[in-house]
């Protein structure tokens, strides 16, 4: 439930549910972002799922699930999107124009659409199945870099969903080398800048 606290003027979540741990560290990192505090409710859903998390999320039953005012907001980059316009008052996440707006969107669904779904191959297939895999996780990077371009972040000059979206996945970075046999910092190393770059904000150095 979230709800504002009138002794500090900030606003407080409770709670976020997620199993793995990428399921909810762009989700928390937008909300570190905004200043919002919050509490994280863990599911084993490999197991079992509770029963408030199949009250929330009746359709999918998975995580991860946000709770604001005792209504669930399901869907990861979904969550992210309803972040930045209830807690609009500082860090915009996503630009105003409407054209850059659904440029964001197109790149952070590329994200979420290529690098798990792809980079879990590389740890449930089999050795050819896992080399042709590495190889399409490495053009996908590829593919992101050059609409990095030079710019510091994918806003340009301000952290935006898209950082967000994809920087959560670094952390997976050296996992994906060693199972994959490249090195990302040859493969991409304008990307690889990038994240270094991502890890200098504070709530990242936390969260990633």
């Amino acid at each position: 439930m979230i709800s504002n606290d009138s002794k500090n003027g900030r606003s407080s979540c409770s709670p976020e549910f997620s199993a793995w741990p990428l399921c909810h560290k762009s989700k928390r990192i937008a909300l570190a972002e905004k200043g919002v505090e919050f509490e994280t409710e863990e599911e084993d859903v490999f197991n079992s799922r509770s029963r408030l998390l199949l009250k929330m999320n009746p359709i999918h039953k998975k995580v991860p699930v946000l709770i604001h005012k005792e209504r669930p907001i399901c869907e990861s980059l979904i969550i992210v999107e309803y972040i930045d316009k209830v807690w609009n008052h500082d860090a915009p996440l996503l630009p105003s124009d409407h054209y850059q707006r659904a440029h964001a969107r197109f790149w952070a669904n590329y994200i979420d659409q290529k690098i798990f779904p792809i980079g879990s191959k590389l740890w449930t297939s089999t050795s050819d199945e896992a080399k042709k895999a590495a190889k399409e996780l490495v053009e996908s990077f590829k593919t992101l870099e050059k609409e990095l371009r030079e710019k510091p972040s994918f806003g340009g000059d301000t952290f935006s969903f898209v950082d967000l979206d994809l920087i959560a996945f670094s952390s997976l970075f050296h996992s994906f080398e060693a199972l994959g046999n490249f090195r990302m910092e040859a493969e991409c190393p304008r990307l690889v800048a990038w994240a270094n770059r991502c890890m200098e904000r504070e709530c990242l150095s936390v969260f990633i």
